[in-house]
Formats: structure tokens, C-alpha cells, sequence
């Protein structure tokens, strides 16, 4: 073997190392439905590639650094996602959020703080995505689980 082949089994095995790391902070945080139905749907396809890459350098490269919590970087995400207006994945990250222990409150207020930066349009189709999402995860909002969220 040469030192070229050498090398490239070295890299290879980082990049596994990080992509194994990244699955499994992703199935901790999306669960393990989700991730399973995502890496299904692109088994095969052109976005076979794409699955590898966000395991790998999303969640393996960035959720697992130190310096945020969990429920910070969906904090971020959050926002992130309400100023490019990427529902779909909005939606998804509301419930990451839950999982990683935001409350009805902080995900709420985060939209009403984004919406100061990216304007009323982002906000209030943000908020159609976000009320239908924890109406669906918690239950409609009440007197009473507003005093607990």
C-alpha cells in the first residue's frame, strides 16, 4: 500500500468517524422514525449523497461541538429557518426543539424576536407553522398550559 492509499484509508475513516458521531446526535435529537424515514427516502437516489453530508457535517460537525447547548442550537435553527422561510424543515426543528427542552413560551417568543429582525410577512407564516406544530406535539394553548410552557 502506499502512502497516497495510506492517507486516503486515514481520511476515509475520519469522515466515518464524524458521519457515525453526526447519526447518532441526529437520531438522539430528530428521533430515530424520522432519520429512518429520511435516509429511506434517498437510499438509492441522488440524494443518497446528500443524507451522508448532512450527518456528517451538520450534525456531526456542528451539533456536537461544545460551546451551545442542544436547545440553543435549536434556538438558532429556529430562527435561522424563519428568516429563509424554510417551513418544512421549521416544522421539524420546532419538534427538535421540544426535544431538546425549549418550552411552548421560548419557541413563541422566538418567532416574535425574529419577526423584529425579518419582518411581519416571515413572522406571522413562522407562526402558522409553529401554532400547527405544537398544537399537534402539546395540545391547543389554555390558561393552564400557558402557565406551564
Amino acid at each position: 500500500m502506499t502512502s497516497n492509499a495510506t492517507a486516503e484509508d486515514a481520511v476515509d475513516a475520519a469522515h466515518r468517524t464524524v458521519r457515525d458521531s453526526g447519526l447518532a446526535v441526529r437520531r438522539e435529537v430528530l428521533g430515530d422514525e424520522y432519520v429512518d424515514a429520511a435516509l429511506s427516502r434517498s437510499a438509492g437516489t441522488d440524494g443518497e449523497g446528500l443524507q451522508e453530508y448532512v450527518s456528517e457535517f451538520v450534525w456531526g460537525g456542528v451539533w456536537t461541538r461544545e460551546g451551545l447547548e442542544r436547545r440553543d442550537r435549536s434556538l438558532v435553527t429556529i430562527s435561522l429557518l424563519i428568516a429563509l422561510g424554510q417551513h418544512t424543515e421549521l416544522a421539524t426543528h420546532i419538534r427538535t426543539g421540544l426535544r431538546n427542552g425549549l418550552t411552548r413560551k421560548e419557541i413563541s417568543e422566538t418567532v416574535v424576536h425574529a419577526t423584529a429582525y425579518v419582518g411581519c410577512p416571515a413572522g406571522i407564516a413562522a407562526m402558522r407553522v409553529v401554532q400547527e406544530v405544537l398544537a399537534a406535539e402539546l395540545g391547543p394553548l389554555t390558561v393552564e398550559t400557558e402557565s406551564d410552557a
